[in-house]
Parts: C-alpha cells; sequence; structure tokens
C-alpha cells in the first residue's frame, strides 16, 4: 500500500515537472514567493502581445501538452513570454491528464525552464489536488521545486508541507520542512 501511495506522489511529481516550472538555481538564497518579489517586467516594453493564447504540442502523433492563457507578452531581450491567467494540461501516454493552474506564468525561451505563480492548483484526472503559490521547473535537470507552502489531497492521501523538490529522472519527491500525512480509508489499497 505504501508503493502504491508512493508510486500515486510521483506520477504526480512527474507531472507537475513536466509542466510547471527555474527556481532550481536560485533555490538555495531564495525566500518564500510570500516574501520575495519578482523582478519587474515593464509592461509597455513589450515586443508582442497576444489575448486568448492556444498552444498545443504534438509528438509522435500524439497530444502532449496544451497551454492556454488569458494574454501573453514577448519580450525578446530577455528571451521571455509572460503569461496571465495560464492554464497548461499534460497528456501522459497512459491516458492520465494533469492540469496546472495559476495567476502568471514566465516561460524563458532559451532554456525552456518556466514559473508559475499565484493561486497555483494542479489536479490530476486520477483525483489528487496540489495547491502552492508558485512552482518552477528546471528543463534540462528536470526538476521542479517549490519554497511555498503545499497541500497535496487525493483519496488516500492528505499531505501539507513547506518546500518540495521533484526530481524526475530519479522519481523522487521530498517535501523539505514542516511535513504532516494523513492516509484516508479508500476504496482502493
Amino acid at each position: 500500500m505504501k508503493r502504491l501511495k508512493l508510486a500515486i506522489l510521483i506520477s504526480i511529481g512527474f507531472i507537475v515537472g513536466v509542466v510547471s516550472i527555474s527556481l532550481w538555481a536560485s533555490y538555495k538564497g531564495r525566500k518564500p514567493a510570500e516574501e520575495m518579489k519578482l523582478p519587474r517586467i515593464a509592461l509597455e516594453g513589450a515586443d508582442s502581445r497576444l489575448e486568448k493564447i492556444r498552444f498545443v504540442e504534438e509528438k509522435d502523433g500524439r497530444k502532449t501538452w496544451e497551454l492556454e492563457a488569458k494574454a501573453m507578452q514577448q519580450y525578446q531581450d530577455q528571451n521571455v513570454m509572460v503569461l496571465e491567467d495560464v492554464k497548461l494540461t499534460f497528456f501522459n501516454k497512459d491516458g492520465r491528464t494533469f492540469t496546472v493552474t495559476g495567476r502568471q506564468g514566465k516561460v524563458y525561451q532559451d532554456t525552456k525552464n518556466m514559473e508559475l505563480q499565484g493561486d497555483v492548483v494542479v489536479t490530476s484526472s486520477d483525483g489528487y489536488r496540489l495547491k502552492t503559490n508558485s512552482v518552477a521547473y528546471d528543463h534540462q535537470g528536470r526538476k521542479i521545486e517549490t519554497p511555498d507552502s503545499i497541500e497535496l489531497d487525493g483519496e488516500q492521501l492528505w499531505l501539507k508541507g513547506r518546500g518540495m523538490r521533484v526530481d524526475m529522472e530519479a522519481q523522487t519527491v521530498r517535501v523539505f520542512h514542516d511535513v504532516r500525512t494523513h492516509w484516508k480509508a479508500g476504496k482502493k489499497g
């Protein structure tokens, strides 16, 4: 039963990682998002702005992810896209989906690293829901992190803590501080 629950956590972590999003390089000295100030990107300096956008990526003939946002601003000199009211859906080969939402996102076009913040919620099609304030995805290292408080809730598990790192290559999930868990009596396992 513990292996099943761990596998579920790893699956959710994997999907969150596929998303969302470059705290890895800056995590060690970073304050929680509630205290830190994000670098300002001047809205008037945008090279382009699009509203109601939708991007879809397909690989080997199947949809792998879909990105929707209320608006996108591109800053060529910083190689950054800033997104408003973001919804990102990932499609696993096994048929499961993971949807990530947040108020603002950044995509660093040269590295494919991503950040998402403001009421970030990750929902899986198998009933799990992760809430936090921000997540960052390091594309090259295939790691996602947050220094913020997290809450994971599902049919069999409730987990709360502060600071999380998901290593998709090692298939590990670590919650660093103030960890509390509750195993629920469920129909499965």
